[in-house]
């Protein structure tokens, strides 16, 4: 299993960078990260006012492109009620080509209400978001892999459109999503990767669904890369139960209890654990904290 690590966007570039640098050349052993993510969002979900720091998640991932080397970098995930899917499309390819092939277009159908009332964003019913993220993941494929792109859906229009540059190589697409009746069919049908919080018994259960869908569409199961994450408490399984009775997933315990639910990770089908340290804004904390994670947890499992 392979572990990565989300950075919060709420942090100042100098920081952002520092964090991330630190992230890139830190390893135990046999483990590293093998990934960089950030969220996309524009405000915080808390109740007004509202006026949180909240960095854009694309300028921020373009910037590390740049400057860090090594890992993987990704979205995880961008709404697709923020941006036109094909404006996302050019942004991707030209990080794709900044990063080196490294980098991965995480996308979700867009859920927080808060910030598109904020932001002026149109946010409509579940059913119309699931089909507009229908169409822009036709597009995002097309665009990604053919010469010319012609669409005409409900929400968006495409005529005679082309994507060059391309991205570096094949730029994945990893779709967040949880839901059991549409989304595992559009993640069979558009995903290189899939993400979804849990803990190993839902990421289990889920697994499942998802993976009939794939077979259900003549797909490989070892074809889609999974992904998941959980809020970590080290030394403090009382607060993870806490935070996961009220809906959040979480997990903690004693470095021993970690690994051994990273190894049940790992039997529930995920290749991946990305560790959220997204409510720190120490660098830091978030150093020692990743550390702590390689050295005691990722060395043990890998």
């Amino acid at each position: 299993m392979k572990f990565s690590l989300w950075l919060p966007a709420n942090l100042p570039w100098r920081d952002l960078r520092a964090a991330a640098i630190h992230a890139a050349g830190a390893t135990s052993g046999a483990a590293r990260w093998r990934g960089l993510w950030l969220e996309d969002h524009f405000m915080d979900n808390t109740p007004e006012p509202n006026d949180g720091a909240r960095g854009e998640c694309l300028t921020q991932l373009t910037a590390l492109a740049a400057t860090v080397p090594d890992v993987r970098i990704g979205s995880l995930v961008l709404g697709n009620t923020y941006r036109h899917p094909a404006v996302v499309a050019k942004q991707a390819a030209a990080l794709s080509d900044i990063a080196d092939g490294r980098f991965v277009l995480g996308v979700g159908a867009g859920w927080q209400e808060n910030e598109h009332r904020a932001f002026g964003l149109e946010f409509a019913d579940v059913p119309s978001r699931i089909r507009w993220f229908r169409e822009a993941l036709q597009v995002w494929s097309s665009l990604r892999d053919q010469e010319f792109t012609d669409f005409e859906g409900e929400r968006y229009r495409l005529e005679h459109a082309s994507l060059n540059p391309k991205p570096h190589a094949t730029l994945p697409i990893l779709i967040g999503g949880k839901g059991e009746k549409v989304m595992p069919k559009l993640v069979a049908r558009y995903a290189d990767e899939w993400n979804m919080w849990s803990t190993p018994e839902v990421f289990a259960q889920k697994n499942r669904i998802f993976t009939a869908a794939l077979e259900d569409a003549g797909r490989e199961s070892a074809s889609l890369w999974r992904t998941t994450q959980a809020l970590v408490f080290f030394d403090d399984r009382a607060r993870a139960d806490e935070i996961a009775a009220k809906g959040r997933p979480a997990i903690g315990g004693s470095a021993t209890e970690i690994v051994d639910l990273m190894g049940a990770y790992a039997e529930a089908g995920v290749d991946e654990f990305i560790l959220p340290l997204t409510s720190l804004s120490d660098v830091a904390k978030i150093d020692d904290l990743g550390d702590r994670f390689l050295t005691e947890v990722a060395a043990m499992v890998a």
